[in-house]
């Protein structure tokens, strides 16, 4: 343990965090995806070639695909290999499991009823105003002019594939046009809610599935256990109007419940595959993901494929871990579907959000992820972060384009999301576009698009190759960290997935060892940014703790403060720190590391803010150079 802290000095390194904080990959354990070719002779055959291999957990009617589970031991790689090698087999893969981490601050935001919410001032209630982010997105300046609800002009259905939905949030309740209902914006099943229960009334497979379906029983009951669903769903329909006024309009947007992860925040490959299937066949236009991982999967590829296919906007949350996508690839986010769209996260200021994945070539627009308040169950709401939040909103924006040019194809409402983004500089480099999405701008530009036909270009999957048996695999990690509520510690905390202490110590020191060899090589006297003196208050939360303190100076790098707190190597911070002027304020958070040649403490950044960035430099103008 070192002395009682002194002095922290901070230096902004941008060297990713995601070599530790990735996950190992996860199966369900003996589980597997077989898919036969077309010739194979259909499913006769292929139960023949399982027997004595495995035994059959499902089977995807009309896709030649079944889920089988293999007996665990010597044999299991054989068995693999076997199929694998048969010529009337055309992959198969484990059943990778797609698994949720939290997106965490240091403040905990509280559930709060709908009468706590509106005598607070968290949100705006006035019908005409959007307050579930504040960037500057334009959304609610487009709700004038949006087409009225008529014959030609239909509610777009939105499947948010997740943890379900609490389907008696008032939200979410039937629409009565003498404002006591909700938005009326539960997708509805005509059919299986006119027929008999019990009966398969339109003979899709599911029987009653009258508003979404869950896959982890097989029922019509698709109660959210997590909260993630829930406050996905109200970000889709609150991009249609204000769900925190009173009384509610009637939705343009419904939303079609399919849960696949379970109040663990866990759910399977093959799982998600059968909701993307069900979402296309039973009308969905937009299907919302905001979930993922890292492991590869050639049936869940097939599955987005489909959806293009059929015209659907497929909207993926980009990933949680700070990391690079061109590198580190995330899936379903990373699968080159034309139709596919890959979202990261940004501030109210435009920048990246410090836990946001990134990807100059595969995330393709930001969106606001950062304290979004939104629906959850038991009638309530609350705050959350994630990529998770950030997709939604450009998925519920995707829907009202495609109200006002009907005809568009999925591709097509992609390519003008992109077209119509927001450039941002903070943005280059790490979005294709460099930009966030734009959402009147969009909807102005969907409206002269109103007599243009349905296009799309052709498309051929190139698959990865097959994978080994995860007992043999080296791949990726199967989990990705992209939904959840904030709760109480910073981002980046709990993220690594094994390895020894000395590892992790090592890899938090490499990004300032890094920085102290480049200063080496420059004269002492010279600094990458210039340093002002500043007096100002700066908190710095420690676990549960809040310190208070004072800086002394800043720089674009960094800065120095002093405290009389006692911090541990490797624990984490978030710093608040006030404009000379106080009328502002930025948080940065990160990992605490000791420097031994300096015996300094510092904080290693999981992201460097570009907002917070500029901010600095606003302030910095005022102020006067320090030697």
């Amino acid at each position: 343990m070192k002395p009682i802290l002194k002095t922290l000095f901070i230096a902004v390194v941008t060297v990713s965090s995601a070599a530790f904080a990735r996950p190992e990959a996860k199966v369900v354990p003996g589980e597997y995806l077989v898919k036969f070719k077309a010739s194979s002779g259909g499913a006769s055959i292929a139960h023949q070639k399982i027997q004595g291999k495995a035994t059959l957990k499902a089977n995807f009617h009309g896709l030649g695909m079944m889920q089988i589970n293999m007996k665990a031991g010597p044999d299991e790689k054989a068995n693999f290999e076997a199929l694998k090698n048969d010529p009337d087999v055309e992959y198969i893969e484990p059943n990778y499991v797609l698994e949720k981490s939290d997106v965490v601050v240091s403040e905990s935001f509280e559930r709060q009823s709908y009468e706590q919410f509106s005598n607070s001032s968290f949100a705006s209630t006035n019908p005409a105003v959007y307050s579930q982010n504040n960037a500057n997105t334009g959304i609610d300046s487009a709700w004038p002019v949006l087409t009225a609800l008529d014959g030609s002009h239909g509610k777009i259905v939105v499947a948010v594939i997740d943890t379900g939905l609490d389907k008696n949030h008032d939200v979410f309740k039937a629409y009565n046009s003498n404002g006591s209902g909700g938005t009326g914006s539960l997708w509805v099943n005509p059919i299986e809610a006119n027929g008999s229960a019990g009966v398969d009334d339109d003979q899709n497979g599911y029987v009653d599935d009258i508003n979404g379906w869950n896959f982890i029983n097989n029922s019509g009951n698709f109660a959210d256990d997590d909260d993630h669903g829930t406050h996905v769903a109200g970000i889709v329909v609150g991009a249609s109007q204000n769900i925190f006024a009173r009384p509610l309009q009637e939705s343009k947007i419904q939303i079609m419940p399919l849960k696949f992860l379970d109040g663990a925040g866990s759910g399977s490959t093959s799982n998600a595959i059968r909701a993307i299937y069900y979402a296309v066949n039973n009308g969905a236009k937009v299907i919302n993901n905001s979930w993922g991982g890292a492991s590869y999967s050639r049936a869940l590829h097939d599955a987005i494929t489909y959806a293009y296919d059929h015209k659907v906007l497929v909207v993926c949350a980009a990933g949680n871990y700070a990391s690079d996508n061109d590198a580190y690839p995330m899936y379903p986010a990373n699968y080159d579907v034309p139709s596919n769209l890959s979202v990261g996260s940004t501030t109210r200021f435009d920048d990246l959000s410090s836990f946001s994945n990134y990807g100059a070539n595969t995330v393709h627009i930001g969106s606001p992820g950062e304290y979004i308040e939104s629906t959850v169950p038991g009638n309530q709401m609350m705050k959350m972060h994630g990529t998770s939040m950030a997709a939604p909103f450009v998925a519920g924006v995707a829907a009202l384009a495609m109200r006002e040019a009907p005809s568009l194809s999925g591709y097509q409402i992609k390519e003008l999301i992109l077209r119509t983004g927001d450039t941002n500089g903070y943005l280059s480099s790490l979005i294709s576009t460099s930009s966030r999405i734009d959402a009147l701008y969009l909807l102005q530009e969907a409206q002269q698009m109103v007599s243009t036909a349905s296009s799309q270009p052709g498309y051929k999957p190139s698959y990865l190759s097959e994978r080994a048996p995860a007992s043999e695999s080296s791949g990726g990690g199967g989990g990705c960290g992209l939904v959840k509520a904030v709760t109480e510690n910073g981002p980046g905390s709990g993220r690594g997935s094994g390895g020894g202490a000395g590892v992790v110590i090592g890899l938090l020191m490499m990004p300032l060892v890094f920085w102290q060899a480049l200063r080496s090589r420059e004269p002492k006297s010279k600094r990458k940014y210039e340093r002002f003196k500043m007096s100002s208050e700066i908190r710095v939360m420690v676990g549960d703790k809040e310190l208070v303190g004072n800086v002394n100076t800043i720089s674009e790098g960094g800065l120095s403060f002093n405290t009389e707190a006692a911090l541990e190597k490797g624990g984490i911070v978030t710093m608040r720190i006030q404009s000379p002027d106080g009328h502002e304020s930025i948080e940065v958070q990160g990992h605490v590391v000791w420097n031994e040649k300096n015996q300094a403490y510092g904080v290693q950044f999981d992201n460097a803010k570009q907002g917070a960035l500029a901010m600095i430099r606003d302030w910095s103008a005022s102020l006067v150079k320090s030697n």
